[in-house]
């Protein structure tokens, strides 16, 4: 039989895929690379007896040398009747993990929590996969785990400040410790600018879903909207001249948010680049839900502009209204953009990037157009 994994943060969009390419086989999920793959894509033959006869093997000679073949064990044990997959212990991990103390029992019980207890384990796989780092603070695959948890939450709907860039900081740093590992290159490459992106990511969606409902079909939906860093292709250059909105308040005449009624959100990938490179600035604009606020039926798209250095450059913003079931226009608002560093800049750089938008609040839900001045802190160095 013909099994497939796929090494994907999304499932859904996995499930999207083979409903476009009509696959017929199972298809195993594994969003924190527990296989420990460090490139795609790979084949693997298992015997009757789960012995690992060929990696990669050869299309032209596997039905000959190994699907119509009959394998003896390579020793005198008998093999092992196949058991079904169970569940693990959570309760036993737990203990297991205080007791030992350990960075694999910690990583185990993340993996464990990340695999089998859903999106409602995923706090406590952020505390397993911690706790994992502070007993071996060097543990690559750990820190990639514990990625995969932070952008899991930051696409919840309960996300908390900062999850995204915590989630790129985490991938960062455990690409920095096994480089050749080439899934955790492309996990932020998949979000990164387009000077570095080596191929669109998802730019075959749109097609999938058009091909899926000609065929009278419902596409598989998917949950989480994508970015525009993941439908976006590689770019070789600079446009002529930089486009960053247009300032509709140059002169800043338009009151400030100061109750903070919609929340902003930074994420810079990567963290840190040489002079010269570009920065995939993504921001997420949502209304706050203690103050009762929502986007103004009239005007639910805001405004962003950036004021750029001399020497620095920008593509045009791009703005992603996620799909929403929230018809009370509390649904966030994203905007992406490409900012390229000058050559002989050096250290921290702090620029603004300003909002404008329209909002109501309260029980009388009076709309307000606001603004908001948001800090990007992009770090440069050798």
């Amino acid at each position: 039989m013909v099994v497939g994994i796929a090494q994907e943060q999304h499932a859904d969009r996995c499930r999207l895929l083979a409903q476009w390419r009509q696959l017929t086989w199972p298809i195993l999920h594994d969003p924190i690379n527990v296989m420990q793959v460090t490139g795609v894509p790979i084949e693997v033959a298992l015997d009757e007896h789960g012995i690992v006869r060929s990696l990669r093997p050869s299309l032209e000679t596997l039905e000959r040398e190994f699907l119509n073949r009959t394998f003896a064990p390579d020793d005198a044990t008998p093999p092992e009747e196949p058991r079904a997959a169970v569940r693990p212990d959570l309760a036993v991990l737990r203990r297991l993990a205080e007791q030992d103390g350990s960075c694999q029992a910690w990583r185990s019980l993340g993996d464990a929590l990340v695999l089998w207890a859903g999106p409602g384990g995923v706090d406590e796989a952020i505390h397993a996969y911690t706790r994992a780092l502070r007993a071996q603070p060097d543990d690559g695959d750990a820190h990639f785990r514990l990625g995969v948890c932070y952008r899991t939450r930051s696409e919840s709907e309960h996300p908390k400040p900062g999850d995204f860039q915590t989630a790129v900081d985490h991938w960062m740093t455990a690409r920095a410790l096994q480089p050749h590992r080439y899934i955790w290159r492309r996990r932020i490459e998949q979000y990164g600018p387009r000077l570095t992106k080596p191929y669109p990511f998802y730019d075959w969606v749109p097609t999938a879903t058009s091909a899926i409902r000609a065929r009278g079909d419902q596409p598989v939906e998917l949950k989480v909207s994508l970015t525009g860093s993941e439908l976006a292709g590689p770019k070789q250059g600079w446009e002529a001249g930089p486009d960053t909105g247009k300032p509709p308040d140059p002169e800043g005449r338009i009151e400030r948010d100061m109750q903070d009624l919609v929340l902003a959100e930074v994420t810079v990938i990567p963290p840190k680049v040489k002079p010269g490179e570009a920065v995939r600035i993504h921001l997420a604009l949502r209304p706050n839900e203690a103050r009762k606020a929502r986007w103004s039926d009239e005007d639910k798209t805001p405004r962003v502009w950036i004021d750029l250095p001399p020497n620095w450059r920008a593509q045009a913003l791009l703005f992603i209204t996620a799909p929403t079931d929230r018809p009370d226009g509390t649904q966030p608002q994203y905007m992406e953009c490409d900012i390229g560093t000058p050559a002989d800049a050096n250290g921290t750089s702090r620029l603004l990037a300003h909002a404008l938008y329209e909002v109501c609040h309260g029980e009388d839900g009076t709309s307000h157009l606001l603004r908001q001045d948001i800090p990007l802190t992009i770090m440069i160095g050798k």
